[in-house]
């Protein structure tokens, strides 16, 4: 068949605007996007995402489609940084970049509609800078955030880490190289990381702001690509008698915030201490003869922590420890709850994960921020309280901190859990929380400590006692 020199013109010049643009006329398949679950190597987030992992595949196979890679970070990149993303994005580029469109971020409790998702990221072109994700924003400038963007906060956008994000081979590629000359996020602390990641790639606007798609959903709906499984109970709750609350304070606090403590969630706490360093037998108080300090804390709780390891035998049924500060606002009931989903019997350190160093330094660690509250196995605080490894520097020495050198140094691993709140309501997204069943919150900052507990808490906590109550009766 003979071609005009015409058709051959316009042929030659769609094949360079081709070349120049990078977009292929194809549609994209499963094994152009790679999936990486940022997920933990205890037993119940591991579960969820090999899960999640085996769904992935069963929708390519039922779809006689090549299956697409599903990276598990504990399992393909176990750096104590890998939930920040940061340290593991060089390794994905060196593995991917040359073969893959899309990588994909998710959590373990994150599910895909495999062919949602194509059909969404057919839509751009990944050969340009993209980031794209289920966009947040604060409402107010926050602590988490180091108060960024105090003129306007809500103009900087994030993204929803649980309902998937992606990067485009072209923005990996970028980013990759980038850091491998160095230009490294210039943090100590790792505390919230979808801020965090967004504020370096976007780059004080050098770099893509968060492109947001509501099919990135926070819940199940029939057009969403991607969606959150809501947090349920594993098993039934585990019975009040099984916990120990230590609860940290002080003279100065007396008579201020322990009130608060003892009309809200403490009403629904069997075996709870209050720890000072003075006796107060109103309340009362346990003195351990630690001093008290203006910060750190690290003497009193690894006090705590000894103490109770020593006092558990007289009470078998105490099998988890909670560490609190006399300004931890939290819900004995959600506690209950999510413990069902771990053994007692292992050493087990729950709590909301703060990293230090662990964005660049594999030497870094992550440790368990306590306004929130830690959580500790009745295993784990034994392995504690009697290691040489977990000797305060000083009374004053950041106890979370300190605790987290100490787990490293004992091989604990630390589970996160973003029930745990290490601030106030009004310092989050409301969408990020209006997905949970929320643990606990910390300060009585420009608050009502008691409004907030009766919005978030007391309704759980009622109903759980009612039903402990109905369930005693039934058993006489």
């Amino acid at each position: 068949m003979e071609v005009s020199s015409q058709g051959r013109t316009w042929s030659g010049v769609l094949i360079l605007a081709w070349l120049l643009t990078g977009v292929s006329t194809q549609a994209l398949v499963p094994r152009d996007m790679v999936i990486v679950v940022l997920s933990q190597g205890d037993s119940y987030h591991s579960s969820l995402a090999q899960e999640l992992r085996n769904d992935i595949q069963e929708q390519a196979l039922q779809a006689s489609q090549v299956i697409p890679i599903v990276h598990l970070t504990h399992e393909d990149f176990p750096h104590p940084g890998a939930w920040t993303v940061f340290p593991i994005l060089s390794r994905l580029y060196a593995l991917h970049g040359a073969n893959s469109s899309w990588i994909i971020f998710c959590e373990s409790h994150t599910r895909f509609n495999l062919n949602q998702m194509l059909e969404l990221f057919n839509n751009f072109s990944a050969n340009e800078e993209m980031f794209i994700g289920h966009a947040l924003h604060d409402r107010e400038a926050t602590i988490i955030h180091h108060f960024a963007f105090s003129d306007d906060p809500e103009r900087f956008k994030y993204p929803h880490f649980a309902s998937g994000f992606a990067m485009s081979q072209a923005l990996l590629k970028k980013i990759a190289l980038q850091m491998n000359h160095g230009n490294r996020p210039d943090v100590d602390f790792s505390i919230d990381p979808s801020h965090e990641l967004a504020l370096y790639i976007w780059d004080s606007g050098k770099g893509p702001a968060l492109t947001h798609s509501s099919r990135l959903c926070l819940r199940n709906q029939p057009q969403c690509a991607s969606y959150v499984l809501e947090v349920q109970p594993c098993a039934d709750p585990v019975a009040k008698e099984s916990m120990y609350f230590g609860v940290k304070t002080c003279s100065k606090y007396h008579q201020d915030r322990i009130p608060i403590v003892k009309n809200t969630w403490a009403k629904y706490a069997v075996h709870i201490g209050f720890f000072s360093e003075e006796e107060d037998k109103s309340i009362p108080t346990i003195d351990l003869g630690i001093p008290n300090t203006e910060h750190g804390h690290c003497g009193k709780t690894m006090a705590i922590l000894r103490y109770v390891a020593t006092f558990a035998p007289t009470a078998p049924d105490i099998k988890w420890v909670v560490i609190a500060d006399d300004d931890t606002i939290l819900s004995v009931a959600r506690l209950q709850q999510l413990l069902s989903c771990f053994d007692s019997s292992k050493t087990v350190a729950i709590g909301e994960r703060y990293g230090y160093n662990v964005q660049q330094a594999p030497q870094g660690y992550n440790y368990i921020t306590g306004g929130g509250g830690m959580v500790f196995s009745i295993a784990a605080v034994h392995r504690i309280a009697t290691s040489a490894y977990c000797q305060c520097p000083s009374n004053s020495t950041p106890d979370d901190m300190f605790l987290g050198i100490c787990l490293a140094r004992l091989g604990i691993p630390i589970t996160h859990s973003p029930l745990f709140h290490q601030a106030r309501p009004l310092d989050y997204a409301p969408e990020y929380l209006d997905l949970q069943l929320p643990v606990s919150f910390h300060k009585h900052w420009m608050i009502d400590p008691i409004k907030v507990y009766s919005k978030w808490f007391s309704e759980v906590d009622q109903a759980m006692e009612a039903e402990g109550r109905s369930q005693e009766h039934i058993e006489l």
